[in-house]
């Protein structure tokens, strides 16, 4: 098994910050607000485990030092946060201004880029104070943030695509013949949490026809002798992502099935190894629809090729036609086509990837043969 991983520090997140706010300059930004979130957990190390109405927000601009905007009552919960030691702590009252504490610290003209999850509410109080100011979502302004990890991020990320590689192995071994779709999708939420995840955030378990609906919510039906069945779960481990997609077959499949299930795996392979730096994200979809396409399937593959993982399970970049941003090393991302015939049954089958120097590196290493269960 991979090790735990060691503690970020303070210095890790100093670094993080400084870089972000010197690649906000670098855009033409005034600087950055980051809201409680995804962004706000990989700059500072702080997790709002619930988030109201009272503003929280981190203020990064070059030259100026961090500083994190929060509410009195919650303040000695951000000054526990891993990265706390390299910012500044500004906190309100109830009753007080939050815009008025966290206005001074902004460019009375500037453009600011915000976190994409920043509310409303939080934004419109800031233009009310600074009516001359200016704000873009990071989705546009830098969407590539947190894309390219570092060597302990990819530490985090590989130990999460192990456990969840582990959790797969497991579940193999269990029943699947009569039993319901959230059954299963409960046993693979708990041996992912057995191997270390501190949170689930999906377990797609598609029998027969539901497998041909890539976001099905596993439900009641019951799987049956003869079905093909998706499985695709991830979530937290060490606070990186997993996400993993398997498709087995409850006893021995047809022809067809495997005929199908061959041609995915077929893509998912040369996708997999056309990664290397410097090719276009738009060229992993390309390679991969390419296979299906030329076994007559291609109007069956419906969603992107991939998308990228860290903090969250879900980020830039996307492996997807139109985006035409290069491949980094330190970028990890999915790999993950399928076919889905409407009534009848899907196929999918993905593994984190991450870019190297001179190529690829898969996080996932299950088998992705098709798997027989009972």
């Amino acid at each position: 098994m991979t090790t735990d991983p060691a503690p970020f520090t303070a210095a890790d997140y100093a670094a993080r910050m400084a870089a972000a706010a010197q690649s906000a300059a670098d855009a033409g930004l005034a600087g950055l607000l980051i809201a409680p979130g995804p962004d706000l957990a990989h700059l500072t190390g702080y997790r709002v485990t619930a988030e109201t109405e009272r503003l929280t927000l981190l203020v990064l601009a070059a030259g100026q030092d961090p500083v994190l905007v929060v509410p009195a009552l919650e303040a000695p919960d951000a000054a526990k946060a891993p990265g706390a030691a390299a910012l500044t702590l500004r906190d309100w009252a109830d009753g007080k201004n939050p815009y008025a504490v966290a206005s001074p610290l902004l460019d009375v003209a500037g453009r600011f880029g915000v976190s994409d999850n920043t509310w409303a509410l939080h934004l419109l109080g800031l233009q009310r104070e600074l009516p001359t100011t200016s704000y873009v979502p990071l989705t546009d302004a830098l969407p590539m943030l947190r894309a390219v990890k570092d060597e302990r991020e990819l530490q985090r990320l590989a130990a999460a695509g192990e456990a969840a590689d582990a959790a797969y192995a497991q579940v193999l071994h269990l029943p699947f013949a009569g039993r319901r779709e959230s059954d299963v999708a409960a046993d693979l939420a708990a041996l992912l949490r057995v191997h270390g995840h501190s949170q689930v955030d999906f377990t797609v378990v598609g029998s027969g026809p539901n497998g041909a609906n890539p976001h099905h919510e596993a439900a009641d039906r019951v799987i049956r002798q003869g079905d093909m069945v998706v499985l695709d779960f991830g979530g937290l481990r060490d606070g990186y992502g997993s996400d993993i997609s398997r498709t087995v077959h409850v006893g021995e499949p047809t022809a067809e099935e495997q005929r199908v299930h061959d041609i995915v795996r077929q893509a998912q392979q040369a996708a997999t190894e056309a990664v290397r730096p410097g090719i276009a994200c738009q060229e992993v979809d390309r390679v991969a629809r390419a296979v299906i396409t030329e076994f007559g399937y291609g109007d069956r593959f419906i969603h992107r090729t991939g998308h990228g993982i860290g903090v969250t399970t879900h980020e830039p970049p996307y492996m997807v036609e139109g985006e035409e941003q290069p491949l980094v090393p330190g970028m990890c991302f999915s790999v993950e086509p399928g076919v889905y015939l409407p009534g009848r049954f899907g196929v999918r089958i993905e593994d984190i990837v991450t870019v190297t120097e001179d190529g690829v590196r898969r996080l996932n290493n299950a088998p992705r043969e098709m798997a027989i269960v009972e």
